[in-house]
């Protein structure tokens, strides 16, 4: 009769030390998915201060480029991909394709020394120029708080309270495959 109790004693606290062990956990994923959230909040502040420089970037550059159109009516096209965009890895998608397009809207800007001396250019060009820097910063903030999450969610005990409550990998905001390829800049 005694064995028997301490046998239910013990196993009541191993439950309980279960049960505080998997709502430390839970809590843990929630606030790490929540650090998740609040980064993809950061950049995507900084990715709509990029889509709204755009229209005054294109409309400084369409009076010294009319014969580079194709690129003018790509980033035109390519910033209505991103308004459309409806979850994150749409957004992600649509802006590295709006990153490609920027890229070589400048590498065509190269060759029109008159729209780089134009003031109005210039403050837009550094404008994007700062907001692509702060795009960086919250791109690797927002990487860093993915990891963490779905670290969390794929090792144990983390991945049994993810399969139980229904949480998920996180997408990881990746630089568009442009980005990897150097741009042809020509000079005549």
């Amino acid at each position: 009769m005694e064995r028997g109790k301490i046998l239910i004693v013990i196993l009541v606290a191993i439950l309980i030390v279960l049960f505080f062990s998997l709502l430390s956990t839970y809590n843990t994923i929630v606030s790490l998915q929540e650090n998740v959230n609040a980064s993809w909040a950061h950049l995507e502040s900084q990715l709509q201060r990029r889509y709204d420089l755009i229209p005054n970037l294109l409309e400084t550059v369409k009076g010294y480029a009319q014969h580079e159109r194709s690129v003018l009516i790509e980033v035109t096209a390519l910033r209505a991909k991103v308004a459309k965009a409806k979850d994150v890895q749409e957004k992600i998608s649509a802006n590295n394709e709006l990153t490609g397009a920027l890229g070589r809207l400048l590498v065509v800007l190269e060759r029109y020394p008159e729209l780089k001396s134009n003031q109005n250019f210039i403050r837009l060009g550094d404008e994007l120029a700062g907001t692509e820097n702060r795009i960086a910063v919250e791109r690797r903030r927002y990487n860093e708080a993915v990891r963490a999450y779905n670290t969390k969610i794929r090792t144990f005990p983390g991945n049994i309270v993810a399969k139980i409550f229904g949480f998920h990998k996180a997408p990881f905001f990746e630089a568009p495959s442009e980005a990897k390829e150097l741009p042809k800049v020509e000079f005549k």
